[in-house]
């Protein structure tokens, strides 16, 4: 049977996936956007900034080296396309624009392992220069070995949010604080869920340990009020409510993130089923246990359908690429089980994370209306509410229609989660309700020159 397979994402779930491929004989097709593999995780410094794997991937070091090393022997058994991006998708085919121009990469069976992003509930003042999302602060320091500012507030909720204020202490930032939006330390009863990804928490419970060893406030419960800015307009601090009192952090650098969300984009143009998963807050695609999505020979792997962690990413990688095999016919010399059991034990502890560290969703439904929500279009959130009102509508493609939320270039991955929740309050109904920004091509900026390769 003729098998052309394309795995979409070249970090831990698509590199193991392509290497499970390649062990079974068959020269995956790698799309990546990239210039190196590995995801944010295994993410690559420019040649020239040398850097120790300890300094740049802390406690991941050992499977950084494992990984790179693991990707230069598969290098050639697949075929790497890096710098490569997505703009459109369909059954078998794949609109994409690379450094060569313009072409359209067939498929016979498709692995989308395309990862996640930052979840941004925004605050007055968040679009000042010097404040960057968690996952952009995290990649100007490995990639370009610079820190966003000398002085640095982390604020928002989530695991990343203690590990990258870590990661710039370790680099010599003064970290001013760490402003948590949630209680992380009142959910005693999910301990025994917690112990099932013990590794994962103690590394947590570590981060947080030498933050507060070098003086680091790691405040709980806080409410986040404004950015501050000077006169060339550059962030100057946070001004935030905690225990009953009115506060500023005085900083050159925030970052800002609310845990992180899949990248389903492709997923939704190729018509996937998908369902609301009510503790993420996010409309995820249907999967089996071993990644079968709801359109035959389509497979999802990794953070892209469900956000379980680098190491889960792998082995869901592994075990879609298993089941491509199984599907098309080919000898399946791979073992599964284990795979499976490490996908299985980490649902329980990511379970706990995500009731942990929830998405501040209230937090996003009373944003003032002054705020501005949908950065693209220049859009607040009392514009937001006052769509809701004048229509009547409550679904959000609906209200995309009558105000523009979500119609800019990042096609509402940044806004998408908070406008979804502005109007479940505005119009008084379930989050569920609302349904889920539908993806449209080109789902990625492009340029005409991009679609003509150069042509006028």
């Amino acid at each position: 049977m003729d098998t052309t397979p394309v795995i979409i994402g070249a970090g831990p779930a698509g590199i193991a996936a392509a290497a499970a491929l390649a062990q079974c004989g068959l020269r995956p097709v790698v799309i990546d956007e990239a210039a190196q593999p590995g995801g944010q995780i295994f993410r690559h410094p420019r040649a020239e900034l040398k850097r120790t794997d300890d300094e740049l991937y802390g406690f991941d070091a050992r499977r950084a080296v494992e990984f790179r090393d693991g990707f230069a022997a598969l290098a050639p058994k697949i075929d790497y396309r890096p710098e490569t991006h997505i703009w459109s998708a369909c059954e078998g085919k794949l609109h994409v624009v690379s450094r060569s121009g313009p072409s359209v990469q067939n498929w016979s069976h498709l692995i989308i392992a395309t990862g996640a992003m930052d979840r941004i509930v925004p605050v007055k003042g968040w679009t000042a220069p010097g404040v960057y999302s968690l996952g952009g602060a995290q990649i100007a320091l490995k990639a370009e070995a610079s820190l966003i500012g000398q002085r640095v507030v982390f604020a928002g909720t989530g695991p990343l949010l203690y590990l990258v204020a870590y990661q710039y202490a370790k680099a010599g930032a003064t970290v001013v604080a760490v402003l948590e939006v949630g209680n992380p330390f009142g959910h005693m009863a999910l301990l025994p869920a917690l112990a099932s990804g013990r590794t994962a928490f103690t590394k947590g419970l570590f981060y947080m340990a030498t933050l507060r060893r070098r003086g680091v406030p790691l405040l709980t419960g806080v409410r986040l009020i404004e950015v501050l800015r000077g006169a060339d307009d550059h962030v100057t601090g946070i001004a935030y409510h905690w225990r009953g009192r009115d506060k500023v952090a005085t900083c050159d650098g925030l970052a800002i993130g609310h845990g992180l969300k899949a990248e389903t984009q492709i997923a939704d143009l190729l018509g996937l089923e998908f369902s609301f998963d009510p503790v993420q807050r996010q409309w995820l695609p249907h999967a089996d246990r071993d990644g079968r999505s709801s359109m035959a020979n389509v497979y999802l792997a990794g953070d892209g359908f469900s956000i379980r962690g680098s190491e889960t990413a792998q082995a869901s990688g592994r075990l879609a690429a298993a089941a491509l095999l199984r599907d098309s016919g080919h000898i399946e010399p791979i073992e599964i089980g284990r795979d499976r059991r490490t996908v299985a034990k980490t649902a329980r502890f990511r379970k706990a994370m995500d009731q942990i560290f929830a998405f501040p969703h209230r937090v996003a439904a009373a944003l003032s209306d002054d705020v501005l929500v949908c950065r693209c279009e220049g859009l607040t959130a009392g514009t937001v509410r006052q769509a809701v009102a004048a229509s009547g509508e409550a679904e959000i493609n609906r209200i995309k229609a009558f105000c523009r939320v979500g119609m800019g270039r990042c096609q509402g991955r940044l806004c998408g989660a908070s406008a979804a929740e502005l109007i479940a309050s505005a119009a008084g109904v379930g989050i569920e309700t609302v349904g889920r920004l539908r993806a449209q091509a080109p789902i990625k900026p492009v340029t005409l020159a991009d679609l003509t390769g150069g042509e006028p």
